[in-house]
């Protein structure tokens, strides 16, 4: 029951946080309760019994003396739980608020929290009251009443983990020692301040909730300085480069991908290998400075990989860098698990040949038997879709190529120091010049009739529209189920004069490209789709985007695929139709009605659901945070980022050297993967 808390030694017991404080130390004899307080009370069960209701569980009920000569009633609606354990005779501590009991005269508590004793173990009783007491998240049938039994036990019996912090860290913050952290994190000192507590911000919650983010952020930050040293490819970004760039450029750069592409260029130029991750809001232009970064890599006589989730995307892609680099005499490939067995053999022996410059392709590039005549640059898209080991082996088909990771979700800060902070980041924070906002509107599904009226509006002026399905994981059918009965109740009765499409994930590759190059010729004017579309697809001229079910969706998710629309000169529209919200689902179409900021976008998302929801924990390599929240501790990541970079790149090497042997003996155990990259 522990290890499925990854609780499997002495030192997880240790650093097990309560996730809330509570105070008892208002104990009690029953004759001096008052109706109205709230107190805590040690007492003896005289009588106990469960009363059956029609249909309804029972109510128990137990009457409770301690020597004051005065009676208490406890009710819990409900309680057939503690018919056997409430025995009379039962030493017990009860804890709620205090009531009269008008038919015996006597004080009542309802529901009050109740701890069970085992006879004369008045140690076992200060453990649970007469004190701030910690209480800690249940594991199976272990309650938080027998954590603080075995972790009282440990504190007494077991000697304290070394403390490893340096000692000018711990000097300049004024940090208690690790011992004394530990102490108070499970057992407060009497006068210790409630509210701080269950704020997490006491010295001692702040010394261990800062040492957990310090070991990270030296890690990484001794990662991205190792990365520096290591030998990489220095590019060389020649005239003939600047040439080929310009003709190739099919619009004029925004100030923010010239600054970027001039990031990229500098860190390509090094002699060591590039780990960038290129940030821009969905539009803003990264395909086409991640194409400008391949031209150097060509023009130094290397090859290029791009790394893509979908297939859609791969082909968005193959499409795009065709059309870019083609016309200046690069051969560009695809390689998806959807082509043949006989092209997948040609192309991989062309690429081996070092015939193809540019390469793109799904996992498929991952496979052992594809081998690169002369790798030099790999491009990651939307890479938290992929986990840290298939970004390992597609690193490790080259040597030490330079490294560019792409993504349109962006990544809020405190994410980006932890899950991303070996990587240096290049964000593109403008749109394209022409670009208008994307106006955001909420209906419910009652008046649905009128978001069709206004497509059949749009469609009139000669624009397209999308209409997106869920799938939800567990039930894919049912959502392809769903989306084929809303394109046959869209093409046969709702536009019977307009052309409809259907477009979802079980259909062939071939099938959903020639499906998109009717989307995209204007020949298909309703695109009706599940999320496969999230990702890739870009038609300038569709300009409303319909999300139904949209309160299944994630903020990130619902961004991502407004972003499919407001591509052209166009006002577009993006229109989200739902049932019944809950709150959760109310704040996140609130935040999308009145927001596009992608980062804004992206804190709500993750303060909503979660850090470890946000991407997926284990896909993006977080490590499992034990006491530490990313969003609650910002500010001390941040500091503990500063200290790690001060200490790394200080002048005590003894110091430093301690803290890199600290990391090589933990590292492995307490962040897995995460130093991959």
């Amino acid at each position: 029951m522990l290890a499925a808390k990854d609780l499997e030694s002495i030192a997880d017991l240790l650093y097990y946080a309560p996730f809330r404080y509570e105070d008892r130390r208002n104990v009690k004899a029953i004759s001096q309760l008052a109706p109205g307080e709230k107190a805590a009370v040690l007492a003896q069960i005289s009588s106990a019994r469960i009363s059956r209701f029609r249909r309804s569980s029972g109510l128990f009920e137990a009457t409770l003396r301690d020597g004051s000569g005065a009676n208490l009633h406890a009710r819990w609606f409900h309680g057939e739980r503690y018919a056997d354990s409430l025995l009379p005779g039962t030493r017990v501590a009860l804890f709620g608020k205090v009531e009269l009991d008008h038919s015996h005269g006597d004080r009542l508590m309802v529901q009050p929290e109740i701890e069970i004793f085992s006879a004369d173990d008045e140690e076992e009783e200060s453990l649970h009251t007469g004190r701030i007491v910690a209480v800690y998240e249940a594991a199976g049938k272990i309650s938080t009443r027998v954590f603080r039994v075995l972790i009282s036990r440990v504190l007494k019996q077991t000697p304290m983990p070394e403390d490893c912090l340096p000692k000018s860290v711990l000097g300049r913050l004024d940090l208690p020692d690790l011992a004394s952290a530990i102490h108070d994190l499970h057992i407060p000192s009497a006068d210790a301040d409630l509210h701080l507590l269950n704020e997490f911000r006491t010295r001692a919650q702040f010394r261990l909730i800062f040492e957990e983010f310090f070991w990270l952020e030296c890690g990484l930050t001794l990662k991205k300085a190792k990365a520096r040293v290591a030998t990489g490819i220095p590019f060389a970004v020649t005239e003939q480069a600047r040439e080929q760039i310009k003709k190739m450029l099919p619009f004029k750069p925004t100030a923010a991908q010239r600054r970027v592409m001039q990031e990229i260029a500098d860190d390509m130029k090094k002699p060591h290998p590039m780990n960038r991750l290129l940030q821009g809001d969905v539009g803003s232009g990264k395909t086409i400075v991640a194409a400008q970064a391949a031209v150097i890599a060509i023009e130094n006589k290397r090859q290029v990989a791009v790394l893509a989730p979908t297939e859609i995307l791969t082909s968005q892609h193959h499409s795009n860098f065709k059309r870019w680099l083609s016309p200046l005499g690069y051969v560009v490939a695809a390689l998806t698990g959807a082509a043949g067995a006989r092209e997948k053999k040609q192309i991989k022996k062309l690429i081996a040949n070092g015939l193809v410059h540019v390469v793109v392709g799904t996992h498929a590039l991952l496979q052992e038997d594809v081998v690169f005549s002369n790798l030099g640059l790999a491009i990651v898209d939307e890479q938290h879709r992929f986990g840290v080991r298939q970004r390992l082996e597609l690193f490790r088909k080259g040597e030490q190529p330079d490294v560019l990771v792409m993504t349109a979700t962006p990544i809020p800060r405190t994410l980006a120091l932890t899950a991303y902070g070996d990587l240096d980041a290049s964000i593109i924070d403008e749109l394209p010049p022409g670009r208008k906002p994307i106006v955001t509107k909420h209906v419910q599904e009652s008046a649905v009739e009128g978001v069709y009226r206004f497509i059949a509006q749009q469609i009139r002026a000669g624009r397209q529209a999308y209409v997106v399905y869920p799938v939800v994981e567990e039930s894919e059918t049912a959502a392809l189920k769903a989306a084929e009965s809303m394109y046959e109740h869209l093409s046969n009765e709702v536009f019977p004069e307009l052309r409809v499409g259907l477009l979802h994930g079980r259909m062939s590759a071939d099938e959903k490209e020639r499906l998109m190059r009717g989307f995209q010729s204007g020949e298909i004017q309703i695109l009706v789709s599940t999320t496969v579309i999230e990702v890739g697809v870009d038609v300038a001229n569709a300009s409303v985007m319909v999300i139904e079910q949209a309160e299944r969706f994630g903020l990130a998710q619902i961004h991502q695929l407004r972003g499919r629309v407001g591509r052209g000169p166009h006002q577009s529209y993006c229109i989200l139709v739902t049932g019944k919200l809950n709150d959760v689902a109310r704040e996140r179409i609130r935040t999308l009605v009145e927001s596009n900021d992608g980062f804004y976008i992206a804190e709500m998302d993750m303060r909503l659901r979660g850090p470890g929801e946000f991407f997926g924990t284990k896909q993006s390599g977080i490590p499992g945070l034990r006491l530490a929240d990313l969003l609650r501790d910002a500010e001390i990541l941040e500091t503990a980022r500063t200290e790690a970079q001060t200490l790394i790149q200080g002048h005590d090497t003894e110091e430093l050297r301690a803290v890199v042997r600290y990391i090589q003996e933990h590292w492995q155990r307490k962040y897995g993967f995460v130093q991959v990259g």
